[in-house]
């Protein structure tokens, strides 16, 4: 209790919450984008529901994961090396996840290009198998996102406190963004092919980051932005054209 009075009335405690919310925010945007294109793969009913579990998983992950920052810290530390490079649990899970991504985003790209190749949808056949295939694959992700998130505020601050709040907050974040993200890329179908273009960049770059070249994340989310805009400009081109030949 003593340590979070002084934390409160620490400058630059406050500086770093701040910090590292945004931090955990701009991290949460590539779990987000993947929850929202899984879901809208479901029955419509069974999509919000899908979302807040899902969400709802990833603070769960994240507050666990916090609860063993020593053994998360120990995570990058080398257990095995591989033509001269040293290769840490935390290497591997980006690794997993990141040909995950790859995998899942490719099939995704595939089947939206070419959908009369898919007779079944991509997570099963049945409604309920695919709700459960569905958090299962969320689930997985969670893992990946979770410990990439802790790790980074673990090198962010030393302050427990710190980073529960941080986590918490962007994960409501993530959740009051999640229904008007899914369906804003529902309604746009342009837009499912740029989030999937975007997961494909997450996934490579994750892999990248576990074999140890470490892309700015800087750079990977100027590259996003710039590409929504340039969709965001098509959109609103598309409209007024259509505008165009409804007056006519």
């Amino acid at each position: 209790m003593q340590e979070i009075l002084q934390l409160v009335q620490d400058p630059t405690a406050w500086i770093a919450l701040v910090t590292l919310v945004v931090m955990e925010v701009v991290l949460g945007i590539d779990n987000l984008i993947f929850i929202s294109i899984l879901t809208n793969k479901l029955p419509e009913a069974q999509r919000e529901r899908a979302r807040r579990i899902g969400i709802g998983l990833a603070l769960v992950m994240r507050l666990a994961l916090l609860g063993t920052v020593a053994w998360i810290v120990k995570l990058t530390a080398p257990v095995f090396e591989l033509f001269g490079h040293p290769f840490s649990w935390k290497d591997l899970i980006l690794i997993a996840g990141g040909l995950f991504l790859v995998w899942k985003a490719t099939k995704e790209i595939h089947h939206t290009v070419d959908p009369v190749d898919h007779k079944e949808d991509m997570v099963g056949k049945g409604a309920s198998l695919s709700f459960n295939a569905a958090i299962g694959q969320i689930l997985l992700l969670d893992l990946v996102f979770s410990v990439d998130s802790i790790i980074t505020a673990v090198g962010m601050t030393p302050h427990l406190p710190i980073m529960i709040v941080a986590v918490i907050a962007a994960v409501t974040v993530m959740l009051l963004a999640a229904n008007p993200l899914a369906n804003f890329i529902a309604r746009n179908p342009t837009i499912v092919m740029l989030a999937l273009g975007f997961l494909l960049m997450i996934g490579a770059t994750l892999i990248a980051d576990g074999m140890g070249f470490h892309v700015p994340k800087g750079y990977i989310y100027a590259a996003m932005a710039f590409s929504a805009l340039v969709e965001v400009l098509n959109m609103a081109a598309r409209r007024r054209r259509e505008k165009q030949k409804s007056g006519h």
